[in-house]
């Protein structure tokens, strides 16, 4: 690949005194990691100078005012704001959030533009953050409200996916929110997903049930028996293969899950608990169902560790290189079938004359 085919990969920070500029910096302490993308750290040369001292890590970067200054095998970093910023790592503040917020936004100012080809944020603090101009639950809503496309949160690690129908919302509300629309909704978004993303033609897909034992035939609950059953059989008839719903008590224990190549679950950590538990430290969330791809790590600001030097970058590394995979994954598929449609064009032209 030439160093001007480069995939450009924009990276939020997320909160400055938490553990993301850390990851960052050790992901690209190996400048090998440079012949695979050109990457591009919205931040400020001052945070991530206090960072890389304070952490005693050597990671060169190159800061740049303008993303026209891009130089492959370079860590790029676009100097977003220049004061400087009062950092105490480990413990989170109003003005971390704030400056979160600032990388964040840059960021996805570039990447609706076309200025870098994919994001790969780093943890914020959910809390922090909130303010006028992010009054969202997380990265995945925030996102959604910025690019076309309705978001589905998936969490990647090998041939494991894991869906949710419900996200960031309270399980007080989780069985009232449960409907065939959204149901079918969240399937399409997957299923398209691991056709144009993951390469995967027929993919099969897992249902779980929302009721322990999917409702015991209506003893522990009725909306196994009267919403998400019926909607799965409608799913079926259409020719997707979905199956459902399961029982989400044994579905991983009893390793189900590896017979199908995505799986939805019908709240958070219904999902995540098992997911995190099979493989933390080496899943990505990514946000199908975008115009963009945006992926990040399976963990958040880990204020515990923050500035001690022992947090863990491979999770974050591994979004780094799924990030670059699913884009070339879904222009290959895009390609495809933009050929594929120019034939059949070619090919009636022919037999119309």
């Amino acid at each position: 690949m030439k160093k001007s085919d480069k995939i450009k990969v924009g990276i939020s920070v997320g909160d400055l005194n938490g553990i993301g500029i850390e990851i960052i910096l050790k992901s690209f302490e190996d400048n090998r990691m440079l012949d695979f993308c050109t990457p591009v750290i919205f931040a400020s040369s001052k945070a991530v100078s206090f960072h890389k001292k304070a952490l005693k890590i050597n990671t060169n970067i190159h800061g740049i005012d303008s993303l026209s200054k891009i130089i492959p095998q370079k860590l790029n970093l676009l100097n977003v704001w220049k004061e400087l910023v009062d950092l105490e790592l480990g413990k989170p503040s109003a003005l971390s959030g704030k400056y979160a917020l600032k990388s964040l936004e840059k960021a996805t100012e570039a990447l609706k533009k076309g200025e870098i080809d994919i994001l790969v944020t780093a943890p914020i603090d959910k809390n922090n953050i909130q303010s006028e101009e992010f009054s969202f639950k997380g990265h995945t809503e925030y996102l959604e409200s910025n690019l076309e496309g309705e978001a589905l949160m998936i969490l990647c690690s090998g041939d494991l996916r894991v869906g949710l129908i419900t996200g960031h919302v309270p399980v007080s509300q989780v069985a009232e929110l449960i409907s065939e629309e959204l149901i079918t909704k969240k399937v399409d978004i997957m299923y398209k997903s691991l056709v144009e993303d993951f390469n995967i033609s027929k993919p099969r897909i897992a249902v779980l049930g929302l009721n322990p034992h999917c409702g015991d035939q209506g003893v522990i609950g009725r909306e196994d028996d009267d919403v998400v059953r019926p909607v799965l059989e409608k799913i079926q008839k259409k020719g997707q293969l979905v199956y459902g719903p399961y029982a989400a008590d044994s579905f991983f224990g009893n390793g189900t899950y590896k017979s199908f190549d995505g799986i939805l679950a019908m709240y958070h950590d219904q999902g995540l608990a098992p997911f995190k538990t099979i493989a933390f430290g080496k899943g990505v969330n990514f946000t199908a169902g975008l115009e963009k791809i945006r992926t990040s790590p399976d963990h958040g600001t880990a204020y515990e560790i923050a500035g001690k030097g022992s947090a863990d970058f491979g999770s974050f590394k591994e979004a780094i290189f799924m990030g670059i995979k699913l884009f070339k994954a879904r222009n290959e598929y895009h390609q495809l079938v933009s050929d594929k449609l120019k034939i059949h064009k070619d090919k009636k032209k022919q037999y119309s004359r």
